[in-house]
């Protein structure tokens, strides 16, 4: 789930809790506290300037989006996925992301659509090849172009249940583990998806996202895969 509680204003304890959640949440999107690492309260109080208990509020957010695991006795620590765990979310990501895509083609506006076209544009020139590429930026036009297609479905439940599973992209940091034919095929499954949504075909916006994510799924295994043969 996108950090919807650091737009809040209210309560002191509130504003506490939205930094320490932004605080962890950053950390962990970049790689600061990787997979199966703990996270203390008493540390964690510390870095943010809070008390415990708005670090475990936010440790509870986290471990409800699916980031942290809280153990009995043992504490909080970063999740880690398995191959397994992989495999599930991305199923569940394919479904989810499907409805919202068929549901965006009758609902999506043109400046909208317009804006898409032009994040495909940014998002291929930022993942060409050479000194220049940019595939973390390339990750935060990617964020941007899936969040105009889930808000143009217009179903604030579909977009809670996609909350669980949108973080792990780029928590796994999965642009960095993809080979040029891997990018060109996202780019061009982007491509076709703003045609769909262009055309108000709900079919082909669902196919084609179904395709996508497909993809994604296939290059995060097969890339874990060797990851592990390397060890």
């Amino acid at each position: 789930m996108n950090n919807s509680s650091g737009n809040r204003s209210g309560s002191p304890m509130t504003r506490a809790v939205d930094r320490v959640y932004s605080h962890i949440r950053e950390a962990i999107v970049a790689g600061t506290y990787a997979p199966g690492a703990r996270l203390g309260e008493v540390e964690l109080a510390e870095i943010t300037d809070t008390s415990r208990t708005p670090v475990r509020e936010a440790l509870r957010q986290l471990e409800m989006e699916g980031l942290v695991e809280v153990l009995p006795h043992k504490g909080a620590r970063v999740y880690q996925w398995t191959a397994d765990d992989l495999d599930e979310i991305y199923d569940l990501r394919m479904t989810l992301e499907a409805m919202a895509a068929a549901r965006a083609a009758s609902r999506i506006d043109d400046k909208d659509v317009d804006r898409l076209s032009e994040l495909c544009d940014l998002m291929e020139t930022a993942a060409r090849d050479g000194a220049a590429q940019q595939l973390d930026l390339m990750a935060q036009l990617n964020d941007e172009f899936h969040a105009i297609v889930r808000t143009a479905a217009a179903s604030t439940r579909l977009m809670s249940m996609l909350g669980a599973v949108i973080q792990l992209p780029l928590v796994m940091r999965t642009f960095h583990r993809y080979a040029p034919v891997d990018l060109a095929r996202s780019h061009a499954h982007h491509r076709d998806l703003v045609a769909a949504l262009r055309a108000g075909d709900e079919t082909w916006a669902d196919s084609v996202m179904r395709a996508h994510v497909r993809a994604a799924k296939h290059v995060l295994l097969q890339s874990l895969t060797a990851d592990d043969s390397k060890d």
